[in-house]
């Protein structure tokens, strides 16, 4: 488990650091409301601040030829915009608010600049960039190999890893976007999965039944990235 010592954040990578290092930082952060849909930077453009979520969840999206689909998720557990405190300040992916929630935010020239000071603050992000490029090989792997049901299960679970209680708001049209298929899919896939006991769908809403029973539908296609996340930031402390 990746222990921490400051006890008034939520966010996993700011959580982690040396009191000395989080107070270095911390008058360069500031609240902020992540509003559902609410881009927090796009394709091409530079990146003005990254965000460390303490509530809610975000998604990193590719768009190629019209088509999205969606190859990494962030949450209470890291930080939206890494690249750009690690000095790559623009990429060709997307990124927007999925699950509305709250976080902290600090402008990307003081966050390089921090970087560049802080030396566990560096670690922690360069670990962090680490388990995003796992995230995204696994999301190809499920893409290219699993099935849809298998899928809408991943992500279910990777969006309950990052809430409170046992449902996750989503609608089943940007399930569909996120899963890369159309929407009448998306039902016939809930469906699926209602029938075995393992979710409860309503409108806007997926409600998790069977936990354990979920992750073993899932098999291989979660948990990859999330057992690396514990293991390279148990290396840290």
């Amino acid at each position: 488990m990746f222990d921490g010592v400051q006890t008034d954040v939520i966010n996993r990578i700011l959580y982690g650091l040396p009191s000395t290092e989080f107070d270095a930082l911390r008058p360069f952060l500031s609240p902020v409301q992540l509003d559902l849909h609410r881009s927090l930077y796009e394709p091409h453009r530079p990146i003005e601040h990254i965000y460390f979520p303490e509530s809610g969840f975000a998604s990193v999206v590719t768009s190629i030829l019209g088509a999205q689909v969606e190859t990494g998720m962030v949450g209470r557990e890291g930080v939206v915009g890494v690249h750009a405190a690690l000095g790559i300040g623009q990429t060709p992916l997307r990124c927007f608010v999925q699950n509305r929630g709250t976080g902290l935010r600090i402008a990307v020239r003081d966050a390089q600049r921090l970087v560049a000071e802080l030396t566990h603050f560096r670690s922690h992000l360069v670990r962090y960039e680490h388990v995003l490029s796992i995230q995204a090989s696994v999301a190809a792997f499920a893409n290219a190999r699993q099935t849809v049901p298998v899928r809408l299960a991943r992500w279910v679970l990777m969006g309950l890893d990052r809430v409170d209680g046992q449902e996750v708001s989503i609608t089943h049209e940007f399930l569909a976007m996120m899963l890369g298929v159309r929407r009448a899919g998306v039902t016939t896939t809930i469906h699926i999965l209602e029938g075995q006991g393992l979710i409860q769908a309503k409108r806007k809403k997926i409600t998790v039944l069977d936990r354990v029973a979920l992750e073993a539908f899932a098999g291989k296609a979660y948990g990859l990235a999330e057992a690396e996340f514990e293991r390279v930031f148990a290396m840290a402390t």
